[in-house]
């Protein structure tokens, strides 16, 4: 039969989205040359139109690396903020790391890519873990900051839009678990820590819902090692 028991099971559990965040670029300053970006978010005062390229109201200065379907809204666990704030020295606003959803009770080692959400009319999808960038540096004048993201594993995680529609704070309900079982933390691993871990990579691009960006990677390494 089905998994409709693990769907019921997945459907029941819920996690607190506590802000929607949007901004648009800004014009900025990193070791001494202009850059612009759209890191810099704010919450949002009432429920933002979500479509399959992101979030009304909200902007990406660089379209190549940022945005798009399989990024099209960028969520954090707020677990991590203390631990940041702690590191940081300051205290942190929502959108703190230019994520679009704060959530709590939730983290990179529990959810998987491939896992289905709904929040209202909303339908998400887990496409890839969020790779963090020199923008995250720009903005809280740590040049570290991006590898300490990376290798502590507090990366958050990037969702498509499989059915748009309207968001507010409230209650992401997971509605579907991917088979496959691969969290955001063990894809994080083998990107970051397992460029040779062959099972691994074959594994992860088992995963039909898993990023295009990742599936070219992990697909070319995996070629460069057959050939080595």
């Amino acid at each position: 039969m089905s998994n409709s028991t693990d769907e019921q099971t997945a459907s029941e559990r819920s996690y607190p989205l506590l802000s929607v965040n949007v901004g648009a670029a800004r014009e900025a300053q990193f070791k001494g040359k202009p850059a612009k970006s759209g890191i810099y978010k704010e919450k949002a005062l009432g429920a933002v139109a979500v479509h399959a390229e992101g979030l009304s109201g909200d902007e990406q200065a660089d379209t190549v690396n940022h945005g798009g379907p399989d990024k099209a809204v960028c969520a954090y666990p707020y677990r991590h903020y203390a631990f940041w704030e702690e590191r940081l020295g300051r205290s942190l606003e929502f959108g703190a790391f230019g994520e679009n959803f704060t959530i709590d009770e939730i983290d990179e080692s529990e959810v998987c890519v491939g896992d289905i959400f709904k929040v209202g009319e909303l339908t998400l999808q887990i496409s890839q873990p969020r790779v963090p960038c020199w923008k995250l540096a720009m903005k809280w004048g740590v040049d570290e900051l991006p590898a300490l993201v990376r290798d502590t594993g507090k990366t958050g995680f990037y969702f498509r839009v499989l059915s748009p529609g309207a968001v507010s704070p409230g209650k992401l309900i997971l509605a579907v678990r991917d088979p496959a079982g691969v969290t955001i933390e063990e894809a994080n691993n083998v990107m970051h820590r397992g460029k040779e871990n062959r099972e691994g990579m074959l594994r992860l691009l088992a995963v039909d819902a898993l990023a295009d960006a990742w599936r070219e990677t992990l697909t070319a390494r995996l070629s460069r090692l057959a050939q080595s």
